[in-house]
């Protein structure tokens, strides 16, 4: 493992997307997401992601510049086309509307199709936290076949997130926020990088063996080879069994399907997330009196927190708390990434003409 500052990256991967033509605001906006959600413990959906997003600009799988194009607007909702662009520039675009949208009508349902890779979607939930709204999302992968359903090994759904948070007024907001499979994708990428290992039984094998090995969803992949999802004969499982897997399939009908943007299928159609969201304005469903309902939650939070502690466990926390500590963590100590990740970065950004730091 090396230890990397959360400012040493942002310069390094802005650098790396301004060189693959990104404008500079841009490019910046995509680096600062990737580090923030290091700096949160995703490091699933961070800097690991680095080579992978250069690699898709450099193939014209997702596009640099591209904005959100209206479909359909229904008023309290909307229809957006991501057209492929880069999803820290399309998200941010989308939530800002379904923003805009629930504090004019109290409710706005916003169904974004076509969408490149979106990143932690607690990022955008927080963006409607901070506007003190509640907020829903559910994301699907278009062409992505990476997780067995509940009883089966073949591969039929994708990571498929689900993010909910409540606003809690002047205190931080409670950020439920997770894939539907044992593990992220992004997270068997970082284990077979040489990072924290996986949670047994994660992974089946393609003749039915549980399994940790992320081998089994990426095959033998030479060094310096970008590991691709489709070198294995195994799968990731879903979480919570029968429950999980259906969450997952639910995420393929409403992001996918709904939206236009397509479920995981036989058919092979460009890599992209699909994303149905909900925005809830506390302040119309209150009649005005948001405060009460933020003094509720928070009583309710502060009440939770005082459960006894399991054996092994130091305290109860509520859902954000995790990501908040390890961001004050992270910002003081810096970023840990594993050697093989640093390597990935630093040929990403060696392939567009940037050298990295010693």
């Amino acid at each position: 493992m090396i230890v990397v500052t959360a400012d040493a990256l942002r310069s390094l991967l802005s650098e790396t997307f301004v060189a693959c033509g990104c404008e500079p605001d841009e490019a910046t906006r995509v680096a600062a997401s990737l580090v923030d959600a290091n700096l949160a413990g995703h490091d699933s959906h961070g800097v690991v992601r680095t080579q992978r997003y250069v690699e898709w600009l450099q193939a014209g799988v997702h596009h640099a510049g591209r904005s959100v194009d209206v479909v359909i607007d229904g008023g309290a909702f909307l229809v957006l086309d991501g057209q492929y662009g880069l999803g820290h520039t399309i998200a941010p675009q989308a939530v800002r509307l379904g923003i805009e949208r629930a504090k004019r009508h109290g409710v706005s349902i916003v169904a974004l199709r076509h969408s490149g890779h979106l990143g932690r979607v607690g990022q955008w939930a927080e963006m409607a936290a901070a506007d003190g709204l509640v907020s829903l999302h559910f994301v699907n992968v278009g062409s992505s076949r990476l997780v067995a359903p509940f009883g089966g090994i073949s591969r039929r759904m994708a990571t498929n997130p689900v993010c909910i948070a409540v606003p809690c007024g002047d205190r931080p907001p409670v950020v439920l926020d997770f894939a539907t499979s044992i593990v992220a994708e992004g997270k068997a990428l970082v284990a077979l990088n040489g990072g924290a290992p996986l949670p047994e039984g994660s992974l089946i094998t393609g003749d039915g063996r549980l399994t940790a090995d992320p081998r089994a969803l990426y095959g033998a992949v030479a060094p310096g080879e970008m590991p691709s999802g489709v070198g294995g004969s195994g799968a990731l499982r879903a979480m919570g069994e029968h429950k999980g897997s259906g969450l997952s399939i639910m995420c393929e009908l409403l992001a996918g399907a709904l939206t236009g943007s397509g479920a995981a299928g036989p058919e092979v159609i460009p890599f992209c997330n699909g994303m149905l969201s909900v925005y809830l304005s506390p302040e119309h469903l209150t009649g005005g009196e948001a405060e009460q309902f933020h003094r509720e939650v928070n009583d309710y939070i502060d009440w939770l927190k005082t459960a006894r502690p399991a054996v092994g466990v130091d305290e109860v926390l509520a859902p954000g708390e995790p990501e908040r500590r390890k961001k004050a963590k992270r910002l003081a100590e810096g970023i840990e990434l594993p050697d093989d990740t640093w390597t990935s970065i630093v040929a990403a950004a060696a392939s567009v003409g940037v050298t990295a730091p010693a």
